[in-house]
Formats: structure tokens, sequence, C-alpha cells
């Protein structure tokens, strides 16, 4: 589908986003960060859904994150328990406070279908951990390409984030979604710099 030039109307309750697809086409070689003492990422094996829905949450609400949220528990059970799905959480001190999810369902490319920390973290350094870790494990069966996409909904430093670790832009769309904020998969005061528009 080819958008006209232009200004689209989007009806009331649903979300516009301009996304931004990025790829990494050759494997820069990183070694190992060294983590700050307190600091841990662990791969999660066979995640229980509601302890996975609730770092999704923490990780994403803000940024209205709800993919995962609105999927059944065979749907969502059938990713991440998938031996070609590999999540991992970050802790500090303990605590859980990080996000990345790694697909590698589609050989010969691997996708980062998730990346984040909770808000109180930001800005620290430990989504470079994140991503730098991410990056190593991608390329460890010498894939195509790693890739993703981010959105106009997410942190506003998030496509920068990307390119600053390697990720090139190749493609841009627009992606239209009910607002989940209207639907109950989450809280009216999620997103808080994106408006809600209803009827």
């Amino acid at each position: 589908m080819t958008l006209s030039d232009g200004y689209t109307s989007i009806e009331p309750g649903r979300l516009a986003a301009a996304v931004t697809y990025l790829e990494m086409t050759a494997d820069p070689g990183l070694e190992r960060d060294v983590l700050p003492g307190g600091v841990e990422i662990a791969r999660v094996q066979e995640p229980r859904l509601d302890w996975y829905r609730t770092l999704f949450r923490m990780v994403g609400e803000r940024w209205l994150w709800f993919s995962r949220l609105v999927m059944s528990d065979e749907e969502l059970r059938r990713i991440i328990h998938d031996t070609r799905v590999e999540v991992y959480v970050l802790k500090v001190g303990g605590e859980e406070c990080g996000l990345m999810e790694l697909d590698f369902r589609e050989p010969p490319d691997v996708e980062l279908t998730f990346l984040g920390v909770a808000p109180g973290i930001t800005g620290k350094g430990l989504g470079g951990l994140l991503m730098r870790e991410g990056t190593r494990r991608a390329w460890r069966d010498k894939p195509r390409r790693f890739w993703l996409h981010t959105c106009t909904l997410d942190h506003p430093s998030a496509l920068g984030f990307y390119i600053r670790h390697g990720f090139r832009p190749y493609a841009s769309g627009i992606e239209v979604s009910p607002d989940p904020r209207l639907t109950g998969a989450l809280p009216r005061d999620a997103g808080p710099g994106i408006p809600l528009i209803e009827e």
C-alpha cells in the first residue's frame, strides 16, 4: 500500500506512528563488557507468562508497548517458549529492570524484537550494555543481518541510540493501531507524552 503525499486523518481511538526499520549487516566484533558491580544480564529459559508480561509492562508502558499484552496465553507461550527466541533480563542490585528479546526464527536474519529499561534507570548507560550484549549474541551464528524497527511512540532518543550502536535505517512506514489505553490493555495514564484522542 502506498500513501498519498500530504496529511492523512486517523479516526479517534487509534494511534499512528512513523516506523523506522534498521539493520546491521556486518558483525562489529564487540568484546564482552565488564559489567559494573551489581549489574547482571541473564537469559530466562521458558519465562513464566505473568513474569514476562509484568516486565514487559514495566519497561514499555510509558511508550505504549501493548502487542504482547493483548496476546492470548497460547500465542505468547508459542513465541517466548520457542527455543529460537531468547529472552534476557537486566538486573541492577538484584532488581529486574530491563528486557531484551532476540528472535532467531527466520534465518539467516536475527531480529531485536524488544529492548528497554525501566524509566528510573534510563540515561545511565545500562541500555547500551544490554544492546552490546544483544549484538554479540545475535552474531554468534553469523547471520546475514541483525535488524529491528522502532517508532515515534518510543523513547525520543531511541532512533539515535540504535544508529550509534551500528544500525543503519533502510526503510520506513506508518503503523496504525487501536489506542491500548482505550481498549483496556494499558491504563489511561500510560504514555503521558502521547495525546489520548477519543470520540
